[in-house]
């Protein structure tokens, strides 16, 4: 049976990203298409959503919205078909699509994502230029509302939320219910209401027919008090709605056989001339440890303040790092000092290219998460021959095999897990890897392990094509 499903997100890769959401919302729409879903993605009208579409056809006017008038605009992306909410007052500005140039959220951040959900719960009402999504699929706060918005409108087109991340929970002060056109009876703690103020999340969380997250471990991990970021008894209440489905990556973007920014290869002893420039870009010398990796954002949930105490034990066994992240200025600060050391390599800020470089360059990629919903880096690593060492929490624990006595008896192993999440089980880990670099011919074998391991969407895209289809059948 074919369905039509309208994704709802925030970002999309390749059209506006500041994280791995927007990769995942990106490569969605091609994964799924072979299960017989025709999905299309509802953005915010971003400067630069607006100008990679193709010639547009306004499909609807929605009327004034929070200020200004709002319309919804049909086209193409990025190879994506789009629907598209036009609304300069709400998207129209330079930077970062959530935070202004304070680095604070934008004041009026509750208003413009509600007008993101409003616009979909139209959608699902009234069609768009004769298009009627039999499923809405929504992601992470920014699509909380939607429910709540179909509940007024007494739609009943079923909702899937996905949790990306949990730490995020989209509040906003009571005062604006009217404002956001919330039904205020619903402002309760079995509804919206969370401590006193409006959580977008827990109000998707609450009306959707069905939640996933993004591996089953995060899935466990959300139901308790440590993870689950207040709200825990939430999940713990939808735990028989609840499902974990591992992301995957785009293979066509992340391949290293045919990668336009790195030197291709196919097989593990073909990447030496991507480490040889990796290590003239950052001005690193030569050496016998393993050249270590990072791409990621500089925050305490990434672990990276425990990478900074951890990493003279690499370095001491002649290993190396490059990374590549912006983020908590302390940190920032902190690895900015740290590249004192001729055998640390930085780059402050994002760069797609230098990021492929980085990960078809290293020997291992490192990613110490305190949690990690699912994690795509690690992934990257994996389909790079780019050996993940990894915290053992949410997607982490789900795609590495440990590199433990067992795993390489069974010849199985793909890089190396690290359990609790400190400082000292970081140092741990980075032995274990210099240890398993210092054996070529193990470390090998490792390498066309992680090479063949599968990170693409096939199982995950038919497990999303049958969650659609309970959702719809449950209604």
């Amino acid at each position: 049976m074919s369905l039509s499903v309208l994704s709802v997100a925030s970002e999309c890769a390749p059209l506006v990203k500041t994280g791995g959401l927007a990769d995942v919302v990106g490569a969605l729409p091609a994964a799924i298409a072979p299960e017989g879903i025709t999905m299309r993605t509802l953005l915010p009208g971003y400067p630069a959503v607006l100008a990679a579409l193709g010639s547009t056809q306004v499909v609807a006017d929605l009327g004034p919205m929070f200020g200004g008038p709002v319309r919804l605009l049909a086209g193409t992306g990025g190879g994506l078909e789009l629907l598209v909410v036009e609304a300069a007052h709400l998207y129209d500005r330079a930077g970062n699509i959530y935070l202004g140039p304070d680095g604070r959220d934008w004041s009026d951040n509750p208003q413009r994502f509600a007008a993101l959900c409003r616009a979909a719960a139209i959608i699902a009402r009234d069609g768009a230029d004769g298009w009627t999504p039999d499923v809405i699929h929504g992601h992470d706060w920014q699509a909380g509302l939607v429910g709540d918005y179909l509940l007024a409108d007494g739609t009943r087109t079923p909702v899937v939320i996905t949790v990306h991340n949990i730490a995020f929970h989209g509040l906003a002060d009571p005062s604006l219910i009217g404002t956001l056109g919330l039904d205020p009876r619903r402002y309760t703690r079995e509804g919206y209401e969370y401590w006193g103020k409006v959580s977008a999340l827990k109000a998707g969380l609450l009306t959707a027919t069905r939640l996933t997250t993004v591996s089953q471990t995060y899935a466990d991990e959300l139901m308790t008090p440590e993870f689950g970021m207040g709200l825990d008894g939430v999940m713990r209440h939808r735990r028989d709605a609840l499902s974990g489905i591992v992301n995957g990556i785009d293979e066509d973007v992340w391949n290293p056989a045919t990668d336009p920014d790195i030197t291709p290869y196919k097989t593990p002893a073909k990447k030496a001339a991507n480490k040889a420039a990796l290590r003239a870009e950052f001005g690193l010398p030569d050496s016998d440890g393993p050249l270590c990796v990072v791409v990621s954002r500089l925050t305490h949930q990434k672990g990276l303040d425990l990478l900074l105490e951890a990493l003279p034990t690499l370095t001491a066994r002649g290993g190396q790092l490059a990374i590549l992240g912006s983020g908590d200025a302390t940190l920032e600060s902190a690895y900015r000092a740290a590249a004192n050391d001729p055998n640390v390599g930085v780059r402050l800020g994002y760069d797609e290219a230098l990021s492929h470089r980085l990960i078809a360059g290293g020997d291992a990629i490192l990613v110490p998460s305190r949690f990690e919903p699912c994690g795509l880096t690690q992934l990257y690593g994996l389909r790079y021959g780019t050996l993940p060492v990894v915290a053992l929490t949410g997607g982490l624990a789900d795609t590495v095999i440990n590199a433990s006595p067992a795993g390489l008896a069974a010849g199985c192993a793909t890089g190396i897990q690290f359990h609790p999440v400190t400082a000292d089980a970081l140092r741990g880990a980075l032995m274990r890897l210099c240890d398993l670099f210092a054996q070529p011919k193990l470390w090998a074998s490792l390498q066309r392990n992680a090479m063949k391991h599968p990170v693409g969407w096939g199982a995950s895209a038919s497990r999303y094509a049958a969650l659609y289809r309970d959702a719809l059948a449950s209604e």
